[in-house]
């Protein structure tokens, strides 16, 4: 399923955080960013669109030491524009929409269409993203119990 040495090459950590917002962004709005985008691409190949499981990796806290907590299911895309330039998707879950969606982002950041669009499309869905951490980072807070007072 996920071999890392077929992976497009990456662009650094710009690229890494592009991915992992994109990974994380609204189904609903990241399709009809690609949508957008599609007619401005030209050629597309698609080289993979398939769902599988990977590991998910955890480190323990307390000795440092990694460990796989168990297998996620994964909808994953990889394709090809007709420049050569390549696009990456995978998403949690198995909407193989939402994965070629990112793929096809991916490719057109990297190719440099629709730029400026994509950049506020991800700044808002960081923004987003961040604002549901903080909550959900509250709600466990509010769950924590001190053991020294219990």
């Amino acid at each position: 399923m996920f071999d890392q040495n077929s992976l497009p090459p990456a662009g650094g950590d710009d690229h890494a955080r592009l991915l992992a917002t994109l990974a994380r962004a609204d189904a609903a709005a990241l399709k009809a960013l690609a949508e957008g985008l599609l007619p401005r691409l030209g050629e597309v190949e698609v080289l993979a669109s398939r769902t599988g499981l990977v590991m998910l990796p955890m480190r323990d806290t307390v000795k440092g030491t990694d460990f796989h907590l168990g297998e996620v299911l994964v909808a994953e895309a990889h394709l090809r524009l007709g420049s050569g330039t390549e696009g990456y998707g995978m998403v949690i879950g198995r909407d193989l929409e939402r994965a070629m969606a990112m793929a096809l982002t991916d490719a057109a950041y990297a190719e440099d269409v629709a730029r400026a669009e994509i950049e506020r499309f991800v700044t808002g869905e960081a923004a987003r993203q961040a604002s549901g951490d903080r909550e959900t980072l509250r709600a466990v807070e509010a769950t924590r119990v001190e053991m020294e007072t219990f």
